[in-house]
């Protein structure tokens, strides 16, 4: 069983912010498998796509981003799944926008999901997927900007950014994570 988690944060306010770009990605992989969101353990809810050992549960936490990690952690300790089988996708506001990421284990880097994640799994070793935000106006307040919505003429690309992300789960659950990482890495669309 794998578990791909989209982080965000919960409710109408937030909804299309920079910050929950990773709920986007966990809603696309669900409409994509035809998964209906659940309540589910941990304050989450979850989406079961298939049966058994090869099983996906795309999860979307329902506390506030930066206390993600204890949903998080129960999912995967309900289901006894090992930390190497959790993706995590969020924004990136170091990444340019639309530009994705993908590592097989690493530090928060900033990110208080991903602190909240690692406090409560006990470990680094988890593969997430990055979603380039962009930094924005650098005098403008850096949680102001996450918070934010994306701008008309960034539409496009973050719609293009969100389908890209979700191919790029799905290169990860059925190729591993290092060939999602050779594919979806490079700057420009793997496709072309």
């Amino acid at each position: 069983m794998t578990v791909v988690v989209g982080l965000g944060n919960p409710g109408r306010r937030y909804h299309g912010t920079r910050h929950n770009i990773g709920f986007a990605v966990a809603d696309e992989v669900a409409r994509r498998r035809q998964a209906v969101f659940e309540s589910g353990r941990g304050d989450a809810l979850v989406a079961r796509c298939g049966r058994g050992a090869d099983a996906v549960l795309v999860v979307k936490p329902l506390t506030m981003m930066n206390l993600s990690g204890g949903a998080v952690a129960a999912v995967a300790g309900f289901y006894k799944i090992d930390p190497s089988a959790v993706l995590v996708a969020a924004d990136d506001v170091n990444l340019p926008l639309g530009r994705l990421r993908l590592r097989a284990r690493g530090t928060a880097g900033g990110h208080n999901g991903f602190k909240s994640i690692i406090a409560c799994l006990g470990t680094e070793e988890f593969p997430r997927l990055r979603v380039g935000v962009g930094r924005g106006d650098p005098r403008r307040d850096l949680a102001d900007h996450v918070l934010a919505r994306f701008d008309d003429d960034e539409r496009g690309e973050v719609e293009n950014a969100i389908a890209r992300a979700a191919d790029a789960v799905e290169t990860f659950l059925a190729e591993g994570i290092e060939a999602a990482m050779n594919r979806y890495n490079r700057a420009e669309d793997p496709s072309s």
